[in-house]
């Protein structure tokens, strides 16, 4: 066996060694294993904007603070096992939102929130196609108001709760308009 070989074999067996050790409680549970999907994130992004212009709207930009709470909202709903606008703990969506994103100079802002939960495989057209067939999130995407959003795709393996340990996407759209 040459040095390299023995060296990568000696640490995978270290690594190895190690998470077997390690007390079931310093595990995470599976469905902390929640990954970001960027890329169906910017293709809703797009769907949305192509969307509004379709109806004389302006598009939308992304918003970073927004974007955050939204993340936060997907992450949580992913780990906790809970689908709703209210977060686990009880805050109202608004009290949420307003955290990350706060109003204007004139002290005056506006947000709403469209969320969704699918299996792994939704595509960005999907997502967008499940929201305008309900009334109210069809009025958010169309709110000629909006000027900003964030988004949020998240994928568990394995959620808890109202997910039943399946494997699930879960998207947050947090829109917005301060001034």
């Amino acid at each position: 066996m040459s040095g390299g070989i023995r060296f990568t074999l000696a640490l995978v067996l270290v690594v190895a060694a190690t998470v077997a050790a390690a007390p079931t409680s310093a595990r995470p549970h599976a469905a902390q294993s929640v990954t970001a999907m960027n890329d169906l994130e910017s293709a809703v992004l797009g769907q949305i904007n192509a969307l509004r212009r379709s109806h004389g709207l302006a598009p939308l930009r992304m918003n970073r603070r927004l974007r955050a709470a939204a993340d936060s909202h997907s992450v949580s709903m992913a780990r906790r096992g809970f689908f709703s606008h209210t977060s686990a703990d009880g805050t109202s969506f608004a009290t949420r939102v307003g955290r990350y994103y706060p109003r204007g100079r004139s002290g005056y802002r506006a947000i709403g929130e469209n969320l969704l939960w699918s299996s792994p495989g939704v595509d960005a057209a999907k997502a967008v196609r499940m929201w305008l067939n309900s009334a109210p999130h069809r009025r958010n995407m169309l709110r000629a108001s909006w000027r900003e959003i964030g988004l949020s795709a998240v994928h568990s393996s394995s959620a808890p709760g109202t997910y039943r340990s399946a494997p699930v996407t879960i998207v947050t759209a947090d829109f917005g308009v301060r001034r």
